[in-house]
């Protein structure tokens, strides 16, 4: 565990000592399970953020007057979710949270930034290019018309999420590359005067090529969860038609089902 004084340690207690932890003894519902469920909130909202330190379960165990088997059941169920990670002459230590984003016509960026995640983006390419027949028909455009082309990698707390490759007709609107690495490209198109109205969305899943795993700091073959979208404004005219993929480590689409009346 880190001593005394050791910078990790520092950093790290301010943090975890902030939780005001809610555990009720009178429920059925375990100990453990409702202090995993407040550790995991913290992490998803970032109070808790990667390389930050829990302590060791002796501490934690006095502190919330539990037993250390159940402290080390909460921690065991955040580990086996791979949210928290125990290393040797370390401790237990944050390394992500998952991004859970619902099935709605939102940006990336806006839903990580009201979810806490500290999005930062790198723009990768931003140019004008001949449009593909794939596009083409997406976007519901001549073939050999121009389209802007961007690339852009997403990351939350300092680790890419998701690789995003967009296309819009090319008088759209001025996208300039410092502004889509501050802000989302949908709150771009807003503020542009384009109302987002509908899409149609594709969800699939695939392994990462070497390539891939490389930019999304993954191993190659490691899992993905593709998108396909294209987006349409309040007069029915595609604007974007977006290919992403993301860290199934890091992701997961969360929605509800409904039963039909």
């Amino acid at each position: 565990m880190a001593k005394a004084g050791d910078p990790a340690r520092a950093m790290t207690a301010p943090a975890l000592h902030s939780l005001d932890f809610a555990l009720d003894r009178g429920s059925p519902v375990p100990l453990y399970y409702q202090l995993a469920q407040q550790l995991e909130a913290a992490i998803e909202h970032g109070i808790l953020a990667p390389g930050n330190l829990l302590g060791n379960e002796i501490d934690l165990s006095m502190r919330l007057g539990l037993s250390r088997p159940t402290v080390r059941q909460a921690i065991q169920s955040l580990v086996d979710k791979g949210l928290l990670v125990r290393r040797r002459g370390v401790g237990t230590q944050v390394v992500h949270s998952q991004v859970k984003r619902g099935l709605e016509l939102s940006s990336l960026y806006d839903d990580l930034e009201a979810a806490g995640q500290g999005p930062t983006t790198e723009v990768l390419r931003n140019e004008r290019e001949t449009v593909t027949p794939d596009v083409a028909a997406a976007l519901g455009i001549a073939e050999g018309s121009e389209v802007v082309a961007l690339e852009r990698l997403r990351c939350t707390h300092g680790q890419p999420v998701a690789f995003l490759c967009n296309y819009l007709p090319a008088n759209l609107l001025e996208l300039d590359s410092a502004r889509l690495e501050s802000t989302g490209l949908y709150r771009m198109m807003r503020t542009a005067g384009i109302t987002l109205h509908s899409a149609r969305q594709t969800i699939g899943a695939r392994s990462a090529t070497p390539e891939e795993a490389t930019r999304l700091d993954e191993k190659a073959g490691a899992a993905l969860l593709t998108m396909q979208r294209t987006a349409y404004d309040d007069t029915g005219r595609p604007v974007e038609y977006g290919t992403h993929i993301y860290r199934a480590s890091r992701y997961a689409f969360d929605f509800q089902l409904l039963v039909r009346p």
